[in-house]
């Protein structure tokens, strides 16, 4: 999961609305055809809400 970079974490999230859950940012990510490894981190956060992109980042990276 290493290869996870933050430009490909805001390529999948491109046109998502905040604030938004789990589910929503694994939708999106799918719609954008992200990498699986891309989709699956976003799928395993523990947290069910963000308010903005910042939040998701921290959440991916700083686990």
């Amino acid at each position: 999961m290493a290869d996870l970079s933050p430009i490909d974490l805001q390529k999948a999230l491109n046109g998502m609305d905040y604030p938004a859950d789990k589910k929503s940012l694994v939708d999106r990510a799918r719609k954008n055809n992200a990498d699986d490894n891309v989709v699956s981190r976003l799928d395993g956060l523990k947290e069910n809400s963000f308010d903005g992109p910042n939040e998701v980042q921290k959440a991916v990276f700083n686990r």
